[in-house]
């Protein structure tokens, strides 16, 4: 894939330092995914599932979930570069929300991109991308829930992941893995306590 560091002298981080200075009132999800360029797959990931982890209103955890939806299924694919739809393109998210999210983002980045690098490469072989990308899509299916505090795990890991990408990093792809074994387990868990919750309460009304 297109995301490997020489592809683009640009650190990451600068390029989310940028769009921290940025002064304009919104921009567009099109204009979001040109200004990555080449890495623009894992800085994609990386900056909508962060978003996802943020505390913002009810709801923005699908609006900023829904473009991974549409991404990672390209890169269990093999795409080379991200498609997205027209209207999505066009569509405009405020512009604040993105610099928020970029100069929390840009300082984290910079101190990951200094003890970061390309290694354990089999994991990003032909088999290994689209195994991210299958994990990926999975868990942004999970991001588009409204589920309270259960997209924190989901979007951490994506966010691993995404940093491997553009890194061509495999500890971090390795850490994306074991934080998505990690999000399962809690998912699990939550939805049996929610199951045996529901069936109490029908126990206690088909008792009344």
């Amino acid at each position: 894939m297109s995301d490997e560091p020489h592809d683009d002298p640009v650190p990451l981080s600068e390029l989310l330092y940028a769009l921290a200075r940025g002064d304009a009132d919104e921009i567009s999800v099109g204009a979001l995914v040109d200004g990555f360029g080449p890495r623009a797959f894992g800085a994609l990931l990386f900056v909508f599932a962060f978003a996802c982890t943020l505390p913002l209103p009810p709801g923005a955890s699908t609006v900023f979930g829904a473009p991974l939806v549409l991404l990672a299924p390209q890169v269990a694919l093999g795409a080379l570069a991200p498609w997205l739809p027209k209207r999505l393109r066009q569509r405009s998210i405020p512009a604040k929300d993105i610099r928020k999210i970029a100069a929390k983002l840009a300082p984290a980045t910079a101190r990951i991109e200094k003890i970061s690098g390309p290694r354990l490469g089999f994991l990003f072989g032909p088999i290994g991308e689209r195994a991210i990308g299958v994990v990926c899509t999975a868990l942004a299916l999970v991001l588009i829930l409204p589920i309270p505090l259960g997209n924190m795990l989901p979007a951490a890991a994506v966010c691993a992941f995404a940093l491997a990408l553009v890194q061509r990093d495999g500890v971090l792809a390795l850490i994306g893995y074991l934080v998505t074994i990690a999000s399962t387990a809690v998912l699990v868990v939550a939805a049996h306590i929610v199951v045996s919750m529901v069936r109490h309460l029908l126990e206690i009304l088909g008792a009344a």
